[in-house]
């Protein structure tokens, strides 16, 4: 498991007071960052590896300005070529959301999905957690 904490930005909060909704998909990307660097690990955007397929967000609770957000994030499925990971934000210890992401190993110059290697899905596996929510 990788936690990251974020510090909400007022930028970041809409008129209700809340943390916007179109806020989580960017926090949950830049808390992805560690599992990235296992397929480019400067993180370099000429040598990327990888595609978003699917994101997905449940809001279950609200979030606010003023106070850190935790980001847990963990792999909950390793295919052949794509993997998904799930991600919860947590604030004040309150799940606040639930992201899930399929990401897919991709080959830019072929424009085509690639087979995760065996170095790859052995870093995978090593967050692989199997209880789903």
């Amino acid at each position: 498991m990788f936690i990251e904490k974020i510090t909400p930005r007022f930028s970041e909060t809409d008129v209700l007071g809340h943390i916007n909704n179109t806020v989580l998909p960017v926090w949950f990307e830049a808390a992805r960052a560690p599992i990235f660097r296992f397929f480019t690990p400067d993180l370099n955007p000429n040598e990327w590896k990888l595609i978003i397929a699917k994101v997905e967000v449940n809001f279950v609770g609200e979030l606010f300005y003023g106070h850190d957000v935790e980001v847990k994030t963990v792999v909950e499925h390793v295919g052949s070529s794509s993997f998904v990971i799930r991600q919860e934000a947590y604030q004040q210890d309150n799940l606040c959301a639930l992201g899930k992401t399929v990401l897919v190993r991709y080959d830019f110059k072929a424009k085509t999905k690639k087979a995760l290697s065996s170095e790859e899905k052995s870093a995978l596996n090593e967050h692989l957690v199997t209880d789903q929510k």
